[in-house]
């Protein structure tokens, strides 16, 4: 049976590093990664590795120096899930003879190749991420499917096919590449499908040295070269593709060049293009069922609760008709989230992009909080790059802006970009409506005036939900909760005694709503450890968990 294996340094019963884990595993293993940076030598020969990231996305691979890939495996198989890994000098990942499957993977690589695969190895790449390298991908001498990813601002070309590859690329978003996006020379039967090839330095898709390729139902464009250019003596098929704003001639066939140009016609219902387009259709009612559920359990909250519900079943119906083949009008995912802090617009953003994951809308349930600081340069057009940089990468889930109104506000040091990352944003939300969702938040007053910035800014947003603050009571809950969550009991005439302080307290737009009742809790917990540790004896397990009356008198007096 394989072993499951945890790593997370400092923690008690678990592995301290990776490379323990795989010297532990005696050659097969499913390890589990905590989150953090693991700088470390993973050579692997012969073992049947699974690498997951506890919490995807929040694990990064580095190499431990400059002189080696990041993982290396020579036979056996590898597989890694939600994790990040990057390199400087040499290929993130290298593969010979071996096995190698990712899926929700971010790789890089400064100056080499991202990922290279051969010697009789295999690829299954999926739903990942190539930015950045001297090459995206590069297979020799090996079969692999590389389907539903995205390969951007690579130096050099960013897929290379050679030498006896059989490679199925499908559903691409290939762009910002040097050179050429897709190279392909000797590898036989390889095949294009349905990818979107664009802002490459030379062709979107080079075809060379006896290769009979499979290109079906790409769009190619923006290109500084050709769009698809195809040598002597090579076959194969370009059927039913588009190819726009490149040089000329969009398709160029060298004399000799045996290759089929097959101009189908469009068929109702075909798939876009892209990474990140066709939505899967697939729904997880159950799922939708437990997120409504989380939903209605929160406190508080019921005006907000019923927008919420009124555009899942929106959707719902929509899906319903679009399955009938009925028209259905286009619906934007993007709100606006209005309220004091801490009334639970956070949680209500991810709940919100879980159910769009669930009912098919969105590709993955992704949530990206972003702020100023991560859309807002220092010089012109940084702005507008960091602001694409960090829509993209919440393609496919949310992008949680909060405090959204200070883009509109000068930093008060010179130039100021903050308009710059609106209107960035405004294109962005509308050429890629149905990729994302994005939530902008803030105070009420602060994000009507938010939206005056860009006339087209307010008409991206389906809606607007307000977030009203807790009434005493519901602070009172709150209260309960975050003490039960953290082993804690409040004691006799302790919740009578919160309701009279919250009844008290001005709760006016400033208002931190449940931020205060988690203060205060804290605070309560500080009180009980003073008094607990004046005791002059060791306390029972009862007064560990009990906050008392005089914890809470102590806490407020303290915050007064």
């Amino acid at each position: 049976m394989t072993r499951t294996l945890l790593v997370a340094p400092g923690q008690r019963g678990a592995l301290p590093t990776i490379r323990d884990a795989i010297d532990t595993s005696d050659g097969d293993a499913v390890i589990s990664i905590a989150p953090g940076e693991y700088a470390e030598e993973l050579v692997l020969e012969r073992r049947n590795i699974v690498l997951k990231a506890r919490d995807p996305g929040t694990v990064t691979l580095l190499p431990p120096s400059g002189d080696q890939p990041t993982l290396s495996l020579t036979g056996g198989s590898l597989e890694l899930h939600g994790l990040a890994v990057k390199c400087v000098d040499h290929p993130a990942i290298r593969v010979s003879g071996g096995k190698l499957k990712l899926t929700d993977v971010e790789a890089s690589s400064g100056f080499a190749a991202v990922i290279m695969v051969g010697d009789g190895g295999s690829l299954d790449l999926r739903t990942s991420k190539i930015i950045g390298g001297q090459y995206g991908i590069i297979v020799e001498d090996a079969d692999g499917v590389v389907d539903t990813c995205e390969i951007r601002d690579i130096a050099d070309d960013a897929v290379i096919l050679r030498l006896g590859a059989q490679v199925a690329l499908r559903n691409l978003t290939i762009a910002g590449c040097g050179f050429r996006g897709v190279y392909m020379y000797q590898a036989g039967s390889s095949s294009v499908e349905r990818c979107d090839i664009s802002q490459t330095g030379d062709a979107g898709i080079a075809v060379a040295d006896q290769t009979s390729p499979q290109i079906t139902e790409c769009w190619v464009h923006d290109t500084q070269g050709v769009g698809i250019t195809v040598g002597r003596g090579c076959g194969g098929v370009i059927e039913d593709c588009k190819v726009e704003n490149t040089a000329a001639p969009g398709i160029q066939l060298a004399e000799g060049a045996r290759t089929e140009i097959r101009e189908g016609a469009s068929r109702p219902g075909k798939a876009t293009v892209g990474a990140t387009v066709a939505r899967s259709n697939q729904q997880d009612l159950a799922q939708v069922d437990k997120l409504l559920a989380d939903l209605d359990n929160m406190v508080g909250l019921e005006s907000v609760k019923d927008e919420v519900r009124a555009l899942i079943d929106e959707i719902q119906v929509n899906e319903w008709r679009r399955s009938e083949g009925l028209s259905v009008d286009a619906v934007s995912n993007h709100l606006v989230f209005a309220g004091a802090p801490g009334t639970g617009k956070t949680t209500v953003a991810r709940i919100y992009g879980g159910l769009l994951k669930a009912l098919g809308i969105l590709p993955n349930g992704n949530f990206k909080e972003v702020s100023r600081r991560d859309l807002v340069g220092q010089y012109i057009g940084h702005t507008a790059e960091k602001a694409a940089s960090a829509f993209d990468e919440a393609r496919g889930g949310v992008m949680f802006i909060d405090e959204a109104y200070t883009l509109a506000r000068s930093s008060g040091s010179g130039a100021d970009f903050g308009q710059e990352a609106i209107d960035t944003l405004v294109k962005l939300m509308e050429d890629h409506r149905d990729e994302v969702a994005v939530i902008v938040a803030g105070y009420t007053k602060e994000m009507v005036d938010f939206l005056d910035t860009n006339p087209g800014l307010a008409s991206r947003f389906a809606k607007t939900l307000t977030f009203e603050n807790y009434s005493p009571e519901q602070l009172v809950k709150i209260s309960q909760f975050v003490a039960k969550s953290a082993d804690y009991v409040l004691g006799a005439d302790v919740e009578i005694a919160l309701l009279e302080w919250f009844g008290q307290i001005d709760r006016d737009a400033n208002f931190g709503n449940a931020r205060e009742a988690r203060k205060l809790l804290e605070r309560m917990r500080k009180s009980q450890s003073t008094r607990l540790r004046g005791l002059g004896s060791r306390p029972t397990r009862d007064d560990l968990r009990t906050l008392t009356l005089e914890d809470l008198l102590h806490a407020i007096s303290g915050a007064s």
